[in-house]
């Protein structure tokens, strides 16, 4: 017998009791134990005092939502706006399938929270064209055949017109060394190159493997003025 405790042997006949218990015994616990169907549609329904009004201006027109402060803006386009182009991928900023552009720069939308963007103009890939009129970047993507599942393709295009950006701006990259010689000025010339490319897009993950299409369409449409 341990001081002030349960000998051993009670220990175990106690446990080996409750592990032989019936398995319906145990369900019509848990049943007890769950809340009814009222009550979870009352929690539900119930609006949290952490809400807020949130404007946000998504592919040029304005928003309105009443979200918590801790809802992301992937979550907030894709739950809130019913804007399902932007996917969720890792949700963890590895993947970049939940790529979109704010203020023309590209961020991972699953990693910053949407109050944060009140006043900036939000881009998602329902943005970039329409099925009559693509984006430069789309059609490329199709006339290459840039894509097998399509999953990633949002990000993948939302991230390429970014790039191609960034490259017409003279913007460095891991990739470009030599223009980052002492004393340069931007705008910089940068060498549009396959390496220059993928440095770019590196963020951005096809699990298909469709890299080489890819880097061909974004070459295709950097190369030929189109944005």
């Amino acid at each position: 017998m341990a001081e002030g405790g349960v000998s051993r042997r009670r220990f175990l006949q106690t446990a080996s009791t409750a592990a032989a218990l019936p398995a319906t015994t145990l369900q019509a616990q848990t049943i007890a134990a769950a809340p009814s169907d009222a009550a979870l549609a009352a929690a539900t329904v119930a609006p949290s005092a952490t809400q807020r009004v949130v404007r946000l201006r998504v592919n040029r027109v304005p928003r309105e939502l009443r979200i918590e402060a801790r809802v992301t803006l992937l979550d907030a386009l894709r739950e809130g706006l019913a804007l399902t182009g932007t996917k969720k991928g890792c949700d963890r900023g590895q993947c970049g399938a939940c790529t979109v552009l704010v203020d023309g720069r590209r961020i991972n939308s699953c990693l910053t929270l949407a109050v944060m963007h009140e006043g900036s103009e939000i881009t998602t890939i329902e943005g970039l064209g329409t099925p009559e009129s693509l984006h430069p970047m789309q059609a490329a993507f199709v006339e290459r055949d840039a894509f097998q599942c399509g999953y990633c393709t949002p990000g993948q295009i939302c991230s390429a017109v970014a790039a191609v950006g960034e490259m017409r701006a003279g913007t460095l990259s891991a990739a470009t060394f030599d223009a980052a010689a002492p004393g340069a000025r931007a705008p910089r010339t940068i060498a549009i190159s396959d390496a220059e490319i993928r440095e770019r897009m590196s963020g951005n993950i096809c699990r298909c493997g469709a890299y080489p299409n890819i880097v061909a369409a974004v070459r295709s449409v950097t190369e030929g003025g189109a944005a």
